[in-house]
């Protein structure tokens, strides 16, 4: 059953939208945000690596500087976002303390995850983070950005974090319990739709309309990226971020708000677009050895290298050769080839040695690797 798969996820990602953050518009819910670093607590005890997207930054902005409309002026929008961020650090630092977490402050643009050596780079810190025990705590870099501060909104950032970092499933908690056949507020015989099949085209006639003042989003971006996470094998749920003890309850399997599944399988994902959507920017010509590790499911090390063809950077798709020349795998390297062709046929404990650092010790991490 559906609800199987969000109760056996151990990869979430959770995004709080600006209306509950701010209660609606009133100013930051100190309470509000204290109890939901205590459910990703109760999250965390129970083994689950949980990354936290939060809006609010503009919306605590307008409180802090006794704004009550939100302006339209890119130029007071990215400052009234740098004192709003300061504002949700502080929150968010104190509230996870409490039950001994660490928390990280993570600004990314779309450009940041469109760029194939700042995507790499974007992954391994989160995944770093995830390792130490750490909440990344994520909003869009609304300082520096220009467009999506006019255009974007966080629901798509929570889908393209979800798609970076292989989540198994999107939390999206809002205002409202989930998604309706139509407007609650406006059909009082609307019904609230338990399941249903994310990129069902039904559904975003049923998610028309706007957000609020305080907020980018509404219904039908929840929708889409709902759709974008499904293209990765990430499924959603939409529900409200008011519902008592509502993190727990879905990660125990229970049914809250609206489940958005994904109907393709998230390794089968992840590995077709690394098939079928990479321009190869170099080769890699490996030894037996590193032939049989691939294909047993390991990691492309640098001793398995014999040589690095072609000039690329750091994040670059390049093909992996056997001896007789023929392409058994390609993926995303860890190191540009300058740096690739040095640490070339060496053991991964040397790595930082020759070069005076090491990203990873892997030179292709087997997630970003797919066997011919």
């Amino acid at each position: 059953m559906a609800i199987t798969r969000i109760a056996d996820a151990q990869r979430l990602v959770i995004k709080i939208g600006s209306a509950l953050i701010t209660n609606n518009g009133s100013g930051i819910d100190l309470d509000a945000i204290h109890e939901w670093a205590r459910q990703i607590a109760v999250l965390r005890q129970a083994g689950k690596e949980v990354l936290l997207v939060s809006s609010g930054a503009i919306a605590c902005g307008m409180q802090r500087l006794g704004w009550e409309r939100r302006p339209k002026a890119v130029h007071e929008l990215q400052a009234c976002a740098a004192v709003g961020q300061m504002g949700l650090v502080q929150v968010y630092e104190t509230a996870f303390s409490k039950h001994g977490l660490h928390t990280a402050q993570i600004l990314l643009t779309h450009e940041d995850l469109a760029d194939r050596t700042r995507y790499l780079n974007a992954r391994s810190t989160l995944t770093t983070l995830l390792s130490l025990g750490v909440v990344p705590i994520i909003n869009e870099n609304d300082t520096v950005v220009t467009d999506e501060i006019k255009f974007g909104d966080n629901d798509t950032l929570g889908a393209l974090v979800a798609n970076l970092i292989d989540a198994d499933c999107l939390v999206i908690l809002t205002d409202q319990t989930g998604l309706y056949t139509a407007d609650p507020r406006k059909d009082p015989a609307a019904k609230l739709i338990a399941e249903a099949k994310a990129g069902d085209p039904a559904l975003e006639a049923m998610a028309g309309g706007a957000g609020t003042q305080y907020g980018k989003g509404g219904m039908i971006t929840k929708v889409i990226a709902a759709k974008r996470a499904a293209n990765s094998g990430t499924h959603t749920v939409i529900a409200s971020g008011r519902e008592p003890d509502v993190m727990p309850r879905l990660s125990r399997g229970e049914s809250v708000g609206t489940l958005l599944v994904a109907e393709t399988r998230q390794l089968c994902a992840r590995k077709q677009w690394l098939a079928d959507h990479l321009q190869l920017n170099g080769k890699l010509l490996l030894d037996a050895g590193a032939v049989r590790a691939l294909s047993d499911g390991k990691s492309l090390l640098p001793i398995g290298v014999v040589e690095v063809l072609g000039d690329f950077e750091r994040g670059a798709a390049v093909a992996c050769l056997a001896p007789d020349g023929l392409e058994v795998a390609r993926g995303l390297i860890n190191y540009a080839s300058s740096d690739a062709r040095r640490i070339a046929r060496h053991p991964s404990q040397e790595i930082e040695n020759i070069l005076g650092y090491q990203d990873e010790p892997e030179m292709i991490h087997r997630d970003n690797l797919q066997l011919s």
